[in-house]
C-alpha cells in the first residue's frame, strides 16, 4: 500500500498539531512553483501568432505547443512517480522544478521550431510529475487541520497565472519580444527552485509507487466514477472556455477592450472562490462539489440563451468564475478522500484525467465550433457537466463518508489502511 507512515522523519504530523512559520514557507515556496509552472504551460496561447512568424510556421502548427505538453503530462503523471520510487519527494520537486527551467530557456532560446517542441515536451514531462507530488504532498507540510489551506494555497498558484502570470507575458512580449517572456519566467522558475532548496523539508516515501496500484484502483468502482466525474467537469469546462473569445467576439459581440475585462474578473473571482471554498470542503465536500459543478453547468447553458444582454452575460461568466475556481480544490479533495491508502497513486490519475479532459475537450470543442457553431459547443459543454454531477451522485458510500470527515479525522482515515475495518474492499 501507499500509506506513508506517520513515524518517518519528515514534519508532517506535528505532535501539537500546529504548522509552523517554515511550514508554511515551504507551502508558499510549491505555490511559486505552481504559478511558474502554469504561467508557462499557457503562455504560448497569447504569443503564438509572434512565435509562429518567428520561427516560420503556420499559426495551426505552433498550436502544438499547448497540445504536446498536454499529451506528456498525461503521460509523465504516473510514469514519472513510477520512476521515482522512493526517491525522497523533495528530491522530485527539485529535479521536476529543474526540468522548467531548462524547459524556459529551451523555449526562449530556440532557433527553430523543433527545438521549441523539445523545450515544450520537456515542461509536460514535469508538468505532469509535479502536479501529482503537488496535491498529494499537500497533507505532509502542514499540520493536518491546515491541509484544506496548503491545497488551496497551492492551487491558488493556478489562478494567479491564469490572471497575471499570462497576461504579464503578453505584456513583455508587446515591449520586448517573446523571448524575454519566457527568459523572465525562467527567472520565476529559479526562484521557486530556490526557495523550495531553502524550504522544503525531507519528504521520504515508505513505499515505492507500483502500476499494480494504479490498476488496482481502476478496479474500484467509487475510483473510476471519481475520475468520470473529474474528466467531464473539467472536459466541458475547457470545451467552452478554450473558444470564450469567439463567443463574446461573435455571439454577443463584446469588443475587445471589454473581453480583457471580463476574463481578468473570471480570474479575480476565481482566485477569491478557491479560498473560500477551503473552509466549506472540510465540513461538506460532496454538497460543495456537487454545487460548483452544477453552478458550472448552469452557467454555460444559460451564456447561448441569455448571449444578446450584455449585463446577462457578464452576470454569467462571474458566475462561471466562482465555480472553476473552486472545482481544482474541490476535485484534489475528492480525490485524496477516495483514494486515502493511494495518495499518489489516486493524484498520478487526477492528474492525467485532467490533462486528457484538456486536450479532449479543447478538440471536441473545436470540432462543436466548426460544424455546429460557437453556441452549440457552449451547450455541449453543460450538458457534460450535468453528466459531471450525474456521475458524482453515483460515486460510492464510502467517499461520501470520507468527505464528510473532518480534517482530523481524515488524517486518522490516511494512516489506518490496509488494515482497518472501515476499508470495504
Amino acid at each position: 500500500m501507499l500509506t506513508e507512515s506517520p513515524s518517518l522523519p519528515d514534519e508532517r504530523w506535528p505532535s501539537n498539531e500546529t504548522t509552523t512559520l517554515r511550514q508554511w514557507a515551504a507551502v508558499a515556496a510549491v505555490t511559486v512553483g505552481a504559478f511558474a509552472f502554469v504561467t508557462t504551460e499557457f503562455l504560448p496561447m497569447g504569443l503564438l501568432p509572434l512565435i509562429a512568424h518567428t520561427l516560420n510556421v503556420l499559426p495551426g502548427t505552433a498550436g502544438l505547443m499547448v497540445t504536446i505538453p498536454a499529451i506528456m503530462a498525461a503521460i509523465s503523471a504516473p510514469g514519472l512517480m513510477l520512476v521515482a520510487g522512493r526517491m525522497d519527494r523533495r528530491h522530485v520537486f527539485l529535479w521536476l522544478t529543474a526540468m522548467l527551467l531548462a524547459s524556459n530557456l529551451l523555449s526562449a532560446f530556440a532557433p527553430n521550431f523543433g527545438i521549441m517542441l523539445v523545450g515544450r515536451a520537456l515542461l509536460g514531462a514535469a508538468l505532469g510529475g509535479f502536479w501529482t507530488l503537488a496535491t498529494a504532498a499537500a497533507v505532509r507540510l502542514v499540520a493536518p487541520r491546515h491541509a484544506p489551506k496548503a491545497m488551496a494555497a497551492i492551487l491558488s498558484g493556478v489562478t494567479c497565472a491564469t490572471v497575471i502570470g499570462v497576461p504579464l507575458g503578453t505584456f513583455i512580449a508587446g515591449f520586448a519580444s517573446w523571448r524575454v517572456s519566457f527568459m523572465v519566467t525562467a527567472g520565476l522558475v529559479a526562484i521557486a527552485l530556490l526557495a523550495q532548496f531553502c524550504f522544503v523539508p525531507s519528504l521520504p516515501s515508505a513505499v515505492a509507487l507500483r502500476f499494480s496500484d494504479l490498476t488496482d484502483l481502476l478496479k474500484r468502482s467509487h475510483a473510476r466514477r471519481s475520475l468520470l466525474m473529474v474528466a467531464l467537469a473539467f472536459g466541458g469546462h475547457f470545451a467552452s472556455y478554450t473558444y470564450i473569445s469567439s463567443f463574446l467576439l461573435g455571439a454577443a459581440h463584446f469588443d475587445l477592450s471589454m473581453i480583457t475585462w471580463l476574463l481578468l474578473g473570471f480570474g479575480i473571482i476565481g482566485f477569491f472562490s478557491n479560498f473560500v471554498a477551503s473552509a466549506t470542503v472540510v465540513r461538506n465536500l460532496k454538497v460543495t462539489t456537487a454545487g460548483m459543478i452544477g453552478l458550472l453547468a448552469l452557467s454555460l447553458l444559460l451564456m447561448p440563451l441569455l448571449h444578446q444582454s450584455h449585463i446577462a452575460v457578464s452576470v454569467i461568466l462571474l458566475m462561471w468564475g466562482v465555480a472553476f475556481g473552486a472545482m481544482p480544490l474541490c476535485f484534489s479533495v475528492w480525490i485524496q478522500r477516495a483514494t486515502p491508502e493511494h495518495p499518489e497513486a489516486g493524484s498520478a490519475l487526477f492528474v492525467g484525467i485532467i490533462q486528457v479532459a484538456i486536450a479532449a475537450g479543447s478538440f471536441v470543442g473545436g470540432a462543436m465550433v466548426d460544424h455546429v457553431g460557437v453556441s452549440g459547443d457552449f451547450v455541449l459543454g453543460g450538458l457534460m457537466s450535468v453528466c459531471g454531477v450525474i456521475a458524482l451522485a453515483s460515486a460510492s458510500g464510502r467517499v461520501a463518508a470520507q468527505a464528510s470527515k473532518p480534517a482530523s479525522e481524515e488524517a486518522s482515515a490516511l494512516n489506518a489502511c490496509p488494515a482497518c475495518p472501515a476499508c470495504p474492499e
